[in-house]
């Protein structure tokens, strides 16, 4: 018989319902509260005058990083919050392809956590069974309807197409973008006590499992078989296994306390507590180091008083500063040309120096440290000189692993939460292991710097394997040697930035990097109905061997290590049909287990359960475009390793328009031209922003600069992944507002200022005509950039935000992000950019005659180029 998963069973017959695992539980007016938490603060229990029936729908707060709400998915018309960004990995065996700043989390109040079911590990029943659910009179199916819409999960489409054929079209494919979220908030998802779990594949109980009420036995609704709950789920009637967050809530949050750490002494908070460590390049010019020197003062100003901090720097040697000195910089040093020896560290961590010290009794040495830098003297370029980046990161990871006497107190503490590295760097690593030649002509620069790539890559790891982030923040023009460094960043979890140089942009990305959130021994696992196959994960994760994590019978998850849990990364997971499906539902589970920044541990579980549909037509107008178009992209940018490939990418874009346009599209009559399905109206435009951008197009001249923005693109959260595709537009209005348009160049009017937010960077334009008036100018341009920073407030790393007027060189960067919609015909341009129809008939000449023509093509010419025609727009 079909697998329907509406049944109990996959075959005819009758279930014997297995023994009741207990009596029926007593009233739940006496069930006992859960067992006390060891840190009340985070993960309080529940008060014994908490009763179920006093529950409340979870309280899913709105998020500040590009984290979703109930709200249903916004269209390009709908500002973005803030994003973040992350680290590619390489691929896996599994079909697995290869982190912010966060909002400080809100305490917990004592009735946040459920209190039912008890607090007692859940059991399984030995057997399974199957049968029909006629057959039963007590079989109670928990589903009610639920939003297709998560915070925290984002399909390419909210139905899923029966026909193999069809659903499978790799043109436009399926698929999710899954986040891991925000950290654990107040409500009723909290659930402290062991989950009920499948014993033949592993899924958790769910609000959409069937359940026998007067045995507490449910079905899995992944693999269909029975398990028991030891009694947890035996009731009197439907309403009270409503109780149970896990039966009536599409997310819940299992979180366990305790530390794993048996060495660690508890904090107030372990977050601020947990070590941070400042790896300084010496080798820097004087206007740089002023400008690095600047951004380091205001770092530490910026840090809480509890937080932890190390300073290494390093150029030719390593120089760990002693913050047991209070009023003069006083430093260790170390060769810079080997790995320290395990006997040299030890005896200098186990020594009189104090190598992390908190804020509250450091801050001054701290200045005075950064005071005593010194320019580069020597007469050598900035490529030649001497940078032993690697020893450094060694010896900080060394100090944060070792003892650290605590000043105010003088105990031996060890880290909490995610250690962080933070690297500020001026140029390549030259010197000691991990380096490469100065020149690139070098006749053995390959090999050397495949040797370098690999060393670097075991770092990270040993770093992740310490719980330890490298973060590697790079400023100056002096060539980076990208390629070498970024392994050390991406296998530890971290994230490898450019800046044009320390000024504030850098400032602002040292303080996010510091004291953005970030759980530990992340996994995350997805399992779906037998009808579905993922086929590609792409995210900042890698496979997860067996011996890592829990397995089951036949357990179908695809497991995914993830190197860091931070709020706005993201996992795109590409699925496919393994055949037709008969059923009417498909059900999706993600598990995101992790220790957060608390040291709990917490399994956040997530279900979905889609509807099958026939009809392409209705399949078509469940489509998501900027998911859709956001899954593109990133499968498409895991190809694009160099420009090369970045251009033959463009074709594929080229390929994939008319394809889509071939399968679900149709004929114009009398014509060789297909029209694209206008169910898919925004798709096409925001493909075209993809292939003429930066992430394929030829507006970033750098290699070193196209490498790091495509790993941070393919870590990207979806919010932040949509803006780097299409930017976004926003016209300043008479009254202070602002009116979100189409990137288009028919925004470029005279009297007007207009704000382009393009993910990594955000331009603000200023018309001629505008920048004429000073005092108006002046005010426009303030209220501008006040939107900008809005925008961008929480967003890791920190974006660009320039301004210029019209006709200026810098206008450039600006005009070349924009569609030239001026070339259309004007029926097109009012259909179009309808803020065009307001002007009158002067304006619209002024501004027709203030462009200056070239060869590129517009959106609608590049369609009909494709013999597509353009879908009309919503």
């Amino acid at each position: 018989m079909a697998n329907v998963p509406h049944r109990l069973v996959n075959h005819p017959g009758t279930l014997t319902p297995l023994e009741p695992d207990r009596p029926l539980p007593q009233p739940l007016s006496h069930s006992p509260s859960v067992v006390a938490s060891p840190t009340p603060p985070r993960y309080p229990q529940a008060p014994p005058s908490f009763r179920p029936d006093h529950m409340h729908s979870p309280n899913l707060l709105s998020p500040s990083n590009g984290i979703r709400t109930g709200s249903p998915i916004p269209r390009m018309s709908t500002p973005p919050g803030p994003p973040v960004f992350n680290t590619p990995v390489k691929p896996a065996a599994v079909p697995f392809r290869s982190s912010p700043a966060t909002p400080q989390p809100m305490g917990y109040s004592s009735a946040t956590a459920s209190s039912l079911p008890v607090s007692t590990p859940s059991y399984y029943s030995n057997g399974s069974s199957t049968g029909s659910q006629r057959d039963l009179p007590d079989v109670v199916r928990m589903e009610e309807p639920i939003a297709a819409d998560s915070p925290y999960v984002l399909f390419s489409a909210n139905k899923v197409l029966r026909q193999k054929k069809l659903a499978n079209v790799a043109s436009l494919g399926f698929g999710a973008i899954v986040s891991a979220g925000r950290e654990i908030s107040p409500g009723p998802q909290i659930i402290q006590r062991d989950p009920h779990r499948c014993l033949h594949c592993g899924a958790y109980s769910n609000p959409y499992t069937s359940i026998l009420i007067g045995s507490g036995q449910w079905q899995c609704v992944i693999c269909e078989k029975m398990n028991g709950s030891k009694g947890e789920y035996v009731a009197l009637s439907k309403d009270e296994l409503r109780n149970y967050p896990e039966l009536s809530l599409p997310l819940v949050d299992y979180v366990q306390t305790g530390n794993r750490r048996p060495g660690f002494v508890p904090a107030s908070d372990s977050r601020t507590s947990a070590p941070v460590v400042l790896v300084i390049d010496e080798c820097l010019d004087e206007p740089h180091l002023q400008h690095l020197q600047s951004s380091l003062h205001a770092f530490v100003d910026s840090l809480p008083q509890t937080t932890r901090l190390g300073i290494v720097v390093y150029g030719r040697t390593v120089s760990i500063y002693d913050f047991s000195e209070e009023s003069v910089a006083s430093a260790d040093v170390i060769s810079g040309a080997k790995s320290p020896s395990a006997e040299s560290m030890k005896s200098l961590i186990y020594g009189t120096g104090v190598y992390l010290s908190p804020m509250h009794a450091s801050l001054k040495v701290a200045h005075e440290i950064f005071s005593s830098l010194r320019p580069y003297t020597l007469n050598v370029p900035e490529a030649s000189r001497d940078r032993c980046l690697g020893t450094a990161v060694e010896a900080a990871l060394a100090i944060i692993q070792g003892p650290s006497a605590e000043m105010s107190r003088g105990v031996v503490r060890r880290a909490g939460g995610n250690s962080r590295i933070i690297v500020c760097a001026g140029g390549p690593i030259t010197y000691g292991p991990g380096s490469v030649p100065h020149s690139m002509s070098h006749p053995n620069y390959p090999y050397m710097e495949k040797t370098a790539i690999k060393w670097m890559e075991t770092l990270g790891r040993e770093a992740h394997r310490h719980n330890t982030v490298v973060d590697i923040l790079c400023a100056g023009t002096c060539p980076l040697r990208v390629p070498v460094l970024q392994p050390l960043a991406k296998t530890s979890g971290g994230v490898l930035v450019l800046h044009d140089d320390f000024g504030e942009a850098f400032g602002v990305d040292l303080q996010r990097a510091a004291t953005r959130a970030a759980g530990s021994h992340g996994l995350l696992e997805v399992r779906c109905s037998d009808d579905i196959r993922i086929t590609q994960v792409i995210g900042p994760g890698e496979e997860a061997y067996s011996e890592t994590h829990e397995t089951f019978k036949s357990d179908p998850a695809v497991c995914i290590q993830m190197l860091s849990v931070e709020e706005t990364q993201s996992f795109s997971i590409s699925m496919e049909n393994k055949r037709d499906i008969q059923g009417d539902h498909v059900f999706f589970q993600f598990a995101f287990h992790y220790s957060d920044v608390y040291q709990a541990d917490v399994s956040r579980v997530i279900t979905f359960k889609l509807p099958t549909v026939d009809s392409v037509s209705a399949y078509l107008q469940s489509v998501v475009d900027e998911a859709a178009a956001v899954l593109i992209s990133k499968r498409t940018l895991l190809i694009a390793k160099s420009q090369k490939d970045a251009v033959d990418m463009r074709a594929t874009v080229d390929e994939r328009i008319k394809d889509i346009a071939l399968k679900f599209g149709s004929q114009v009559p009398k014509s060789k031209l297909y029209s694209f399905p206008k169910e898919l109206s925004s798709l096409p435009e925001l493909l075209f922003h993809l292939r003429r951008g930066p992430l394929l197009g030829n507006i970033i001249g750098s290699e070193d600069e196209r490498s790091v923005l495509r790993n941070l693109f393919l870590n990207a959260s979806f919010d932040l992944s949509l803006r780097m595709v299409a930017p976004r537009c926003l016209m300043h209005q008479e009254g202070g507002t602002f009116e979100e348009l189409p990137a288009y160049d028919l925004s470029m009017q005279s009297d007007k200022a207009v704000i382009l937010d393009h993910g990594t960077d955000v331009f603000i334009w200023l018309g001629a005509e505008l920048s004429a008036d000073e005092v108006k100018s002046a005010a426009v341009l303030a209220a501008c950039r006040t939107l900008a920073e809005e925008l961008t407030e929480f967003r890791f790393p920190a974006p660009r935000i320039l301004a210029f007027k019209e006709g200026s060189s810098q206008a450039r960067y600006f005009v070349c992000r924009l569609i030239p919609a001026h070339k259309d015909p004007p029926y097109e341009q009012e259909a179009r950019f309808p803020q065009i129809r307001r002007l009158a008939a002067e304006q619209r000449r002024k501004l027709k005659s203030s462009f200056i023509e070239f060869d590129e093509e517009s959106f609608c010419e590049w369609m009909r180029s494709l013999k597509v025609v353009p879908p009309e727009p919503r």
